[in-house]
C-alpha cells in the first residue's frame, strides 16, 4: 500500500526537483509531470506523479496532521 502525503517543490534543476514533505527535503524526478517551482506533488519511487492544486495539497496535509495526532493519543498504539 502507498500513502500520498503532498510535498512541495522548493527548486527545481533539470528533470530533478528538490521537495519538502514537511521539512524533510527530498530529490525527486520530475519527468513524469509539468510541475514548476511551488506546485504540490505527489511521488512514488522518487518520480512525482501527479501535480495537486494548492487548496487540495493543504486540505490532505491538514487530514494527516489530524490522523497523526489521534495516532499520538492511542495508549495502544504500540503493544
Amino acid at each position: 500500500m502507498c500513502l500520498a502525503i503532498p510535498g512541495r517543490i522548493l527548486d527545481i534543476k533539470d528533470n530533478e526537483a528538490s521537495v519538502d514533505f514537511g521539512g524533510v527535503k527530498r530529490p525527486v524526478r520530475i519527468d513524469l509531470v509539468d510541475a514548476k517551482v511551488g506546485d504540490y506533488v505527489i511521488v512514488h519511487t522518487g518520480y512525482a506523479i501527479e501535480v495537486l492544486d494548492e487548496e487540495e495539497a493543504l486540505e490532505s496535509l491538514k487530514l494527516w496532521r489530524q490522523i497523526l495526532s489521534k495516532m499520538d493519543d492511542d495508549p495502544k498504539r504500540f503493544p
